[in-house]
């Protein structure tokens, strides 16, 4: 079995070369574009699995990166890398469509297991479509229909929605989904979480059929696909 492909644009020579071997020593296969010309390049037109992508590239910015790469390649997986921490920031970059946001300094064991976490997700290469439950999201379009019906939903909704779908029957933490859909860290203070999942419950309930998001006790939510 071949190793996964990992595609890292960085212009920082030594940060760079810290994650490419560190990749390379769990098994991935790890190349390296210096540019963002380069670096966008090599994202559309190579086989990869994974961008790790920095945001301040020389040439191309990494925003304009990732809007490149989420229009050819909507479901390849990008983790943003940035000296960039604040949660306008964050924001940006996980609202620009990436899979993930990392701000510098970081632990390579958390880099390591974020980017393990992103290639375990199945995925079908290049679809723009993300289904589960009876509910079909277009990426492209931002469309939802559950059952056939069309449902209006806000830009954040949409975007948790996605992320429910992207894991399907998977429990999630309200700090995971705070971190992937808000950007945020964990804020014991914050009930964003709760208001956005009753809002996203509510517009998926059809006659005879409640939303499929299930709140695990002290664990977080879940979007069942099982009746």
């Amino acid at each position: 079995m071949s190793a996964m492909r990992i595609l890292v644009i960085e212009d920082e020579t030594a940060i760079a070369d810290f994650v490419q071997r560190g990749l390379q020593a769990e098994g991935y296969a790890v190349a390296v574009a210096s540019d963002g010309i380069e670096g966008e390049r090599r994202a559309l037109h190579e086989d990869v699995d994974l961008v790790i992508l920095d945001v301040m590239l020389p040439g191309r910015d990494g925003l304009e990166v990732l809007a490149s790469i989420r229009r050819v390649k909507p479901e390849l997986p990008v983790v943003m890398l940035s000296a960039r921490a604040t949660v306008d920031d964050r924001v940006a970059g996980l609202d620009g469509g990436a899979t993930d946001y990392v701000t510098k300094p970081f632990s390579f064991d958390e880099l390591a297991a974020r980017v393990r976490a992103h290639l375990r997700r199945p995925r079908q290469r290049d679809a723009t479509t993300l289904s589960a439950a009876g509910i079909e999201l277009d990426l492209l379009s931002r469309k939802v229909r559950r059952d056939g019906v069309e449902l209006r939903l806000s830009a954040r909704e949409f975007d948790l929605l996605a992320y429910f779908l992207r894991h399907p029957d998977q429990a999630l933490s309200r700090q995971q989904i705070l971190s992937a859909v808000w950007g945020y860290d964990f804020d014991p203070g914050t009930n964003v979480v709760e208001v956005y999942i009753r809002y996203l419950r509510r517009k998926l309930e059809l006659p005879g059929k409640p939303a499929p998001i299930d709140t695990l006790r002290s664990v977080g939510y879940r979007l069942t696909t099982r009746s």
